[in-house]
């Protein structure tokens, strides 16, 4: 599937609001952290920094690298310190696969991080599947990667759309109304998220209508015109990044936020920080909050992120952190780097409290590999108290009752001989 480069720019001050600006490190390609040692055990990440993507991929990149030091101090992967290789994807399938398989057979990575873009990921997952790679998804979140297209070495950090649309669908049609119509990002992400959202809606007796908007489209008033006539209760925004806040920006402007509802399934708090006050509306989830009172280990996490950033942790910090600790966990408990060994023993894994920093304890679904976490329900806000207190948690939804059942993925692991 071809995806068109993004054209949202991303200055100094953008990536400082985002939370991914980290003194001193600059994003070429690749960004490499080292640790001292003779043999490194190499992680390779793969994300797009540029693009409209490309604060939400920062942010992951900071999470990974503050992981890569933790691991480090306390004796890295297998007595071996962590090197980190990252590279930009530039929002392009093509680009994406590239660089994965320099990564692998170039630089040797003994495992896989990424991509941020869900058709992305699944291209990387077949190079990363071929090569018998361990492949973490850190925020692509479409069904397929844990669903139709799911694979042996393939685990995922972030919610598939399903459990997203699952987590809040019941609360848009409670509070506002069965007639929707989607704003929806023209690649597989979107395509997941709007059918995800419309069974649910359908099942309800409700009705929908909607656009597909190629990604990096500055102007939106043709698909919000589209809406108004549409006159629905409510607007399901599916955007992201970049292209998630020039929509809500104009949805504001253009006064349909006085006529209708707006809510989906993710406003990350890097795109929350880059809209004005009157467009931090409407109802939505999160796939991890820094605000979680009496939660063990949160609070350390978020005093961390802000050292780095200046601004509170954000659920793509937590993604790129999940992933680094996760491969470091697992080889230190098998005490090996082969991948099927690894992938088998992930199978049913549950995170550790101060990885999971959340009120359950997550583990990796050993029928689709899917991470149980907490889908966070809640309503976006302007800051109270805190600068980054933009989100008001209402419901936290279980990932067990969110995702379904595997069956229902079609999902089914092939595993190497």
């Amino acid at each position: 599937m071809a995806i068109s480069r993004g054209s949202w720019p991303v200055t100094r001050r953008t990536l400082l609001q985002s939370g991914a600006a980290i003194a001193a490190v600059q994003f070429s390609s690749p960004f490499i952290i080292k640790a001292r040692g003779e043999t490194p055990v190499r992680i390779g990440l793969v994300d797009p920094l540029t693009g409209v993507y490309a604060a939400i991929a920062q942010s992951e990149v900071v999470g990974a690298k503050y992981a890569v030091e933790e691991i480090n101090k306390a004796g890295g992967i297998l007595g071996r310190p962590i090197e980190l290789l990252v590279e930009d994807s530039a929002n392009d399938v093509g680009t994406g696969v590239q660089k994965t398989r320099k990564l692998i057979e170039r630089d040797q990575v003994s495992f896989i991080i990424g991509d941020v873009n869900s058709g992305i990921a699944i291209a990387m997952a077949q190079v990363t599947s071929e090569k018998k790679v361990l492949h973490i998804v850190s925020g692509g979140h479409t069904d397929a990667v844990t669903g139709s297209s799911c694979s042996w070495n393939v685990f995922r950090v972030c919610n598939s759309t399903t459990m997203d649309a699952a987590a809040i669908a019941s609360t848009l049609i409670e509070k506002f109304g069965k007639k929707w119509y989607f704003l929806t990002p023209d690649y597989a992400y979107g395509h997941s998220v709007q059918a995800g959202f419309e069974k649910i809606l359908k099942a309800a007796g409700g009705t929908s209508a909607g656009s597909l908007v190629p990604l990096g489209t500055p102007d939106y008033s043709a698909y919000l015109i589209q809406a108004k006539a549409f006159n629905p209760q409510v607007l399901i925004n599916v955007m992201g990044g970049g292209d998630q806040v020039a929509s809500l920006k104009q949805f504001v402007q253009f006064g349909l936020d006085k006529q209708m509802a707006v809510g989906g399934a993710l406003f990350e708090l890097e795109s929350i920080r880059s809209v004005p006050d009157t467009a931090r509306i409407g109802w939505w989830t999160m796939e991890w909050w820094w605000d979680q009172p009496g939660v063990p280990h949160v609070a350390e996490f978020n005093a961390a992120m802000k050292k780095l950033t200046g601004g509170a942790a954000t659920a793509r910090n937590w993604f790129g952190y999940v992933s680094v600790q996760t491969l470091a966990l697992i080889a230190n408990q098998e005490k090996t780097l082969d991948a099927p060994k690894l992938a088998h023993a992930l199978s049913g894994f549950k995170l550790p409290p101060d990885v999971a920093l959340q009120p359950n304890a997550p583990a990796y679904r050993a029928g689709d590999h899917e991470l149980m976490s907490t889908v966070f329900v809640g309503e976006a806000h302007p800051p109270q108290g805190d600068p980054d207190n933009m989100f008001t948690v209402r419901n936290p939804v279980a990932g067990e009752k969110a995702a379904g059942s595997v069956e229902d993925t079609g999902c089914k692991i092939q595993w190497p001989a």
